[in-house]
């Protein structure tokens, strides 16, 4: 008989991200792969625990969380030996966080769903397995996983182009969704098309790429908060946020360092020095002319806190 003594529910909870602070298609091994830099956020979470159970199916709740499911899957398969036999559980998700919205919701899901199952068996996963078991979920993910360092991330394999070997500095964050119009319902980023660069703009990243890893290097939140504009840029040709030269213009009346967007999503948000003693000062005052242009979605955070 195979002993069980050892499982036990499993908890963990993982984070959201605030879109990109660039995205793009990036060289690797002279080819071009798709990649992204996520701005990590502390203003959603989702909560998972997972209960192991003998035989070979594992259910959720809420029931439509396919992915999250999938996930657990796949992790029980990677963390359970061959002679264990049939091993399924019931994997239960709440928390926060909004969908379509360029969160990374089902990453989130994913994640949750994955460490939970990780705990439940007291079982090593190191952050680049549990990527390609995330990608294997749900086709394409963001780099939630690597928490320790940023890292230019391939979306659809699963795979760190580039690690940049340091945290992203801090950073004050006033976000918005982007598209009042549509009542904060956001974009079907599932059905979102994957956008095609130009040879100019594909020169693009491989500069932005450069500047990103000296600001992570060097701390330069000013440097880090110009690839997030520019990044913003050039999605405006495949995702665009109305009204975008209104919000650069606010932006530069409120002292912010730059602007950023998700690129599968209709958040989007201004960038500011954290450790500027006016932080505060200017943030109020973006606060408030983004409401004169009738941006009345708004929510701040602190990178890192």
């Amino acid at each position: 008989m195979v002993d069980h003594s050892d499982w036990r529910v499993g908890v963990a909870s993982a984070p959201v991200h605030h879109g990109e602070i660039l995205q793009g298609v990036f060289t690797r091994d002279g080819e071009l792969t798709r990649g992204l830099v996520t701005l990590p956020c502390t203003i959603h979470t989702t909560r998972a625990a997972f209960t192991p159970a003998p035989g070979p199916h594992v259910t959720v709740s809420p029931a439509w969380k396919g992915k999250a499911r999938r996930a657990a899957e796949l992790a029980v398969r990677a963390v359970t030996p061959p002679d264990a036999g049939p091993v399924g559980g019931h994997l239960e998700l709440s928390g926060d966080v909004p969908l379509c919205r360029g969160f990374g919701s089902s990453t989130s899901d994913v994640l949750a769903a994955i460490w939970a199952v990780k705990d439940a068996f007291a079982s090593p996963l190191p952050p680049q397995e549990v990527a390609r078991l995330a990608v294997r979920a749900e086709t394409a993910s963001d780099s939630l996983m690597f928490e320790e360092s940023t890292v230019l991330f391939a979306q659809r394999e699963g795979t760190v182009i580039e690690d940049f070997g340091y945290p992203m500095p801090s950073l004050r964050v006033l976000g918005f969704g982007s598209r009042p119009e549509g009542g904060g319902r956001g974009v079907d980023t599932l059905a979102f098309t994957p956008a095609s660069y130009g040879q100019e703009e594909i020169g693009l990243f491989t500069r932005l790429r450069a500047m990103l890893r000296e600001a992570i290097q060097m701390k330069d939140v000013a440097l880090l908060a110009s690839v997030a504009t520019a990044s913003t840029d050039i999605n405006q040709r495949h995702l665009p946020i109305p009204g975008l030269d209104r919000i650069r213009a606010i932006a530069r009346d409120s002292g912010a360092l730059g602007v950023q967007a998700a690129h599968s999503g209709d958040i989007a948000g201004l960038l500011f020095d954290r450790d500027d003693p006016d932080v505060e000062a200017r943030t109020g005052l973006a606060q408030r002319l983004l409401h004169d242009i009738g941006i009345d979605e708004q929510w701040n955070y602190t990178t890192g806190d």
